[in-house]
């Protein structure tokens, strides 16, 4: 057996067990395998959650010590998922403690009442102590809805955005304004994504946009305007959750939002990269094979019920695994923290990293978390997607460090205990991997 690798095993009984090696007999060799094939992919650029409102809500309810083991668990180099990209809303969203946005002046297209204040209370904070802890975290934005004055009908959940020059351009200076407030706080905005699932009409803040829509507000709108004060900050498409699978659902396909973005030479030229979610995973692989140079991200991990159950986190690694062999760089968890059941302010309850209890002040790490942390804890910055063959190649995914070692991430979705041999670096290995395991190797 070799000894200069490490390797860590997460099963429903045992989280994040550091497996010691010199305790294993040599093994023959199974016909299962993961051989690295010598292909190189796409590059890295990270992993993270969303700050949302009920998650720093449910945190700060816990003691001082209590809430920096979580923060530092998520942001610490030196300790758990080491995130280093993450999201938040611009004004509310579907965990925020209720519906605000950052203009709610009518009217008010010059942008004289536009406010952050809100986001003092809760966001801001969370997110400093993110980057207190993670200097260099990259941020990245996105509405779940425009101030109800600018839609038809003046509501925050259903309706559209009114398609009048006026309130475009009154739109566009609302992403400026909040890109420069939160300058001003210390706090960088890397990307702004125009729409939170523009497919999705919900009963909690949310905005439908067609493909046509983002062509021209991107094109002849934010782009110009951004370009015209020298913002740095990027725009995306995103975060985009088609196309639909069921028929009921008509232009929701790959052409008609991020190919027809793409193609159009006016918005093309502002967009550098397309968010995708949810059924989103349906137009991922089409739009890497059709434009290779744009980059990708999985923006919002689909989020469960609030059970947090060992199945739904064999349900994500699949996730991942799927995202990420169609050329996503990053992928993005929902809810980093929630109190017990996850309960939206809208009404149901998803799935978080981190359960809180307050009444006993304690909190558990959820399946999930492992998940996130079996790639996120070695898979650094700038590292590349291997390409593998073999049995297993399906349920794994292999990464190269900058520094040159191989991650390798491997998921035994069965009941059975599972002989491979992994072929990395010119070593061979043979290991057992334990009933529906989670399982990340170093060498």
């Amino acid at each position: 057996m070799e000894k200069n690798f490490k390797w860590y095993e997460t099963t429903e009984s045992q989280s994040w067990i550091e497996i010691n090696v010199d305790t294993l007999k040599d093994l023959e060799s199974s016909r299962d395998t993961l051989e690295l094939t010598g292909e190189k992919y796409q590059t890295v650029e990270g992993f993270g959650g969303c700050f949302n409102e009920l998650s720093w809500i449910a945190i700060s309810k816990l003691s001082e010590e209590k809430k920096d083991e979580i923060l530092d668990e998520l942001f610490l180099d030196e300790a758990g998922c080491k995130f280093n990209f993450c999201r938040l809303p611009i004004g509310a969203n579907d965990y925020s403690a209720e519906w605000y946005s950052l203009s709610e002046t009518e009217n008010d297209y010059e942008m004289n009442d536009f406010s952050i204040g809100k986001d003092y209370k809760y966001l801001i904070p969370y997110i400093k102590e993110g980057l207190k802890r993670k200097p260099d975290l990259k941020l990245f934005a996105s509405p779940w809805s425009p101030p109800i004055w600018m839609k038809y009908p003046k509501v925050y959940n259903y309706g559209t955005l009114i398609w009048d020059k006026k309130i475009l351009d009154a739109y566009a200076l609302y992403f400026l304004k909040f890109v420069e407030a939160y300058e001003r706080e210390g706090i960088k905005i890397a990307q702004v994504h125009i729409q939170n699932e523009p497919m999705s009409s919900q009963k909690f803040p949310s905005c439908i946009w067609t493909g046509e829509q983002f062509k021209e507000f991107i094109g002849e709108y934010i782009g110009p305007l951004f370009e015209k004060n020298s913002v740095d900050t990027e725009i995306w498409l995103g975060t985009i959750n088609g196309p639909e699978i069921d028929e009921r659902k008509l232009f929701t396909d790959y052409d008609d939002y991020a190919n027809l973005v793409l193609s159009d030479e006016k918005a093309s030229k502002y967009v550098k990269g397309v968010a995708y979610q949810w059924a989103g995973k349906n137009a991922v692989q089409r739009t890497h094979e059709s434009w290779p140079e744009i980059k990708l991200m999985q923006s919002e991990n689909e989020c469960g019920d609030g059970e947090n159950s060992f199945e739904y986190a064999h349900y994500v690694f699949r996730l991942i695994r799927h995202y990420f062999a169609n050329g996503i760089n990053s992928y993005i968890y929902w809810n980093m923290a929630l109190e017990h059941g996850g309960l939206s302010t809208w009404g149901w309850n998803q799935n978080s990293l981190v359960t809180i209890d307050p009444v006993i002040n304690e909190y558990v790490y959820n399946p999930e978390f492992y998940v996130m942390k079996h790639f996120s804890h070695f898979v650094k910055l700038g590292a590349v997607r291997l390409g593998t063959k073999g049995h297993f190649t399906g349920n794994s995914l292999v990464f190269e460090n900058p520094d040159g070692t191989v991650v390798l991430v491997i998921n035994n979705g069965f009941k059975q205990e599972r002989k491979i041999t992994l072929k990395a670096k010119n070593k061979e290995i043979t290991v057992i991997l334990k009933p529906y395991s989670f399982n990340t190797f170093v060498v």
